[in-house]
């Protein structure tokens, strides 16, 4: 239980910053919540205002998957400019069928940031973002879905389940997946999508992640026409239709119980062998730490609030927090000058989870959530540490804490707490980093 309120307490302050974070952007900015909600989208077709509301903080402007959230998101909103698809009815390489595209808005993608529109979005709404989705592709107007033939199922049964474990092994879905699904033993660790993203393989075992869906059917499908865009092939011409089915229902099987209807003794036993498996690899688990809580404060900004990837981690985000004081994150890379390559691992320690820096200077327990990251078990710490020592160096140099003045910082608390006045704080990139990237 300490465990769970420690990452609880630590996940809360990560979700009040990116809340922060959201609103500097603009993606919760109520203006941006209803096609009407600016008198210029009285004037666009339905389908581009739904999507400049709805849409563009991921997707983009003119949606190569580069919104201003988009950096902080695995997997990456989809390039719609490729035509590429991986949720699909239709053949490996084919574009999606109009359904398909509804599909996906209606139902959301699980394990992704995607969302499911359904209760949002439906009917000519529906229909216009479809089609203004399309339009940022000419493979459209090009070419027509070529729709797969799904064959007739074959019942799940313990024959049909021992078959689709034997077909398992045939087309060597343990080298990406594990032998027993959940990545045990897999030698592709490290994948990357067409566009150079590195992606995680499916864990089998945990089906409500399925970003097409998780009966016996939808799994088929994947085998069927593939991923495309993914190193996920389709199985047409390897395996016939019976194999393919029959694997689908091996896969159903390997589902596990999911933590909410697990009891408290299955917990226990289920976190346990979590921090097991983490320990073996320190890095892995540094980098899911650092990669949800960290990136988005301590990246570079382009002027209009996009993180780049080129500058991930290497700081420079300014919190402006009167009368506290201005904050800029802190370069995290392993650069020697300008980030962590010259600290010790007990100096980078001492700060994330003691607010002490290297000169001996404190900082505030905000923006800097080190009171909460003091609460997390030291193999965590210890795994942070480990990863940020293989992030590549990135130079760039962010300015100390700015102390603020001791009687503008009195006057600003009596203001706060005496005359209660509320005061914005502003959060800005410290330059445009697009500029330094060119």
């Amino acid at each position: 239980m300490r465990r769970l309120l420690i990452y609880f307490l630590f996940g809360i302050t990560g979700t009040v910053a990116v809340f922060f974070l959201f609103i500097w952007t603009g993606t919760l900015n109520p203006l941006h919540s209803s096609p009407n909600a600016h008198e210029k989208s009285a004037a666009l077709p339905l389908g581009k205002a739904i999507y400049e509301a709805k849409c563009t903080t991921c997707h983009g402007d003119d949606g190569k998957g580069d919104g201003r959230a988009a950096a902080l998101l695995n997997p990456k909103p989809r390039d719609f400019t490729s035509g590429m698809y991986k949720i699909r009815t239709t053949e490996s390489g084919s574009i999606p069928t109009d359904e398909d595209l509804a599909r996906a808005i209606t139902n959301g993608l699980h394990g992704s940031a995607m969302p499911d529109w359904g209760p949002f979005l439906s009917g000519d709404s529906l229909k216009a973002i479809v089609a203004y989705i399309k339009s940022f592709s000419p493979r459209f107007e090009q070419e027509k879905p070529r729709v797969a033939h799904i064959s007739a199922p074959v019942p799940s049964s313990p024959p049909s389940t021992a078959d689709g474990k034997r077909v398992y092994a045939k087309l060597q879905c343990a080298s990406c997946h594990g032998t027993d699904g959940k990545g045990t033993g897999a030698t592709a660790t490290e994948l990357f999508d067409d566009w150079g993203d590195d992606i995680v393989a499916a864990n089998l075992t945990e089906p409500w992640t399925f970003k097409g869906g998780s009966t016996a059917r939808d799994i088929y499908l994947r085998f069927r026409t593939g991923m495309n865009g993914t190193p996920m092939p389709s199985y047409l011409g390897s395996a016939s239709e019976k194999e393919m089915w029959d694997l689908a229902n091996y896969v159903v099987s390997l589902a596990r119980k999911p933590v909410w209807a697990m009891d408290a003794e299955a917990l226990k036993t289920f976190y346990a062998a979590a921090d097991a498996e983490a320990k073996k690899n320190p890095v892995q688990r540094g980098k899911y730490l650092v990669e949800a809580q960290c990136v988005g404060c301590h990246s570079g900004y382009s002027a209009d609030g996009k993180v780049l990837p080129e500058f991930k981690l290497a700081g420079g985000l300014v919190f402006d927090l009167y009368p506290f004081g201005k904050f800029t994150s802190f370069n995290l890379t392993s650069d020697k000058e300008t980030g962590l390559g010259n600290w010790t691992d007990e100096e980078i320690k001492r700060a994330i989870t003691q607010g002490i820096q290297r000169d001996g200077s404190r900082l505030l327990p905000f923006p800097m959530p080190w009171t909460s990251i003091a609460q997390m078990p030291d193999d965590d710490v210890n795994a942070i540490i480990a990863y940020l020592r293989t992030v590549p160096p990135i130079h760039n140099k962010v300015p100390m804490p700015g102390k603020p003045n001791f009687f503008s910082y009195m006057w600003g608390k009596f203001e706060m707490l005496i005359l209660k006045k509320q005061t914005p704080g502003y959060i800005y990139p410290m330059k445009d980093f697009t500029k330094e990237a060119e």
